[in-house]
C-alpha cells in the first residue's frame, strides 16, 4: 500500500490527468500527497565549451511553474485532499528522484503523453523512461494518446 505519494506536476494535458489518477490513489490508499514542478535551469550559450546562467529568465520560470504548483494543490484540496507541494531548479529527472528520496515517496505519478514521429521522441527523450532507471521507488506513468 503506498504511504506517500509524489506527483511530478506540469500543468500539461497528460499532467492534468496523472493528477486526477493520482488524486484517486491517494484516496483509496490514504496516502499523503506531495507535488513538485520542475523548473529546468537556463543558460545561454556562448560556445561549445559553456555558458551563462541567465537569472531574468530562470525566474520568470520559477514563477510559471509556481502557479502551475499551485493550480494542481488547489485541485486536490478542493477534491479533500491537504497535499504539499514545492518547485525545485534543476534537471527534471534528478530533481524528482533526489526529492522522492528525500521525503521517502513510495510512490512516483508523473504523466506521459506519447509522441507521433521517432524525431519528436529522438529530440525531447522521455522523463518518465529515464526516471524508471533512476526512482528509488516505484513509479507509475500516467499515458495519454
Amino acid at each position: 500500500m503506498y504511504k506517500k505519494i509524489l506527483l511530478a506536476y506540469d500543468g500539461s494535458k497528460s499532467g492534468q490527468k496523472a493528477l486526477l489518477d493520482c488524486r484517486d490513489l491517494a484516496q483509496w490508499s490514504q496516502a499523503s500527497l506531495t507535488l513538485i514542478a520542475v523548473t529546468p535551469l537556463y543558460m545561454d550559450l556562448i560556445g561549445v565549451e559553456g555558458g551563462v546562467y541567465d537569472r531574468s529568465l530562470a525566474e520568470a520560470e520559477k514563477e510559471k511553474y509556481r502557479n502551475i504548483l499551485n493550480e494542481g494543490l488547489s485541485q486536490l484540496a478542493v477534491a479533500g485532499h491537504q497535499p504539499t507541494g514545492e518547485v525545485l531548479l534543476g534537471e527534471t529527472v534528478d530533481e524528482i528522484a533526489k526529492y522522492a528520496g528525500k521525503i521517502g515517496a513510495d510512490l512516483i505519478v508523473v504523466g506521459h503523453r506519447h509522441l507521433d514521429g521517432w524525431a519528436a521522441r529522438w529530440w525531447r527523450g522521455s522523463v518518465s523512461k529515464s526516471l524508471i532507471e533512476l526512482a528509488p521507488c516505484s513509479v507509475l506513468v500516467v499515458i495519454t494518446h
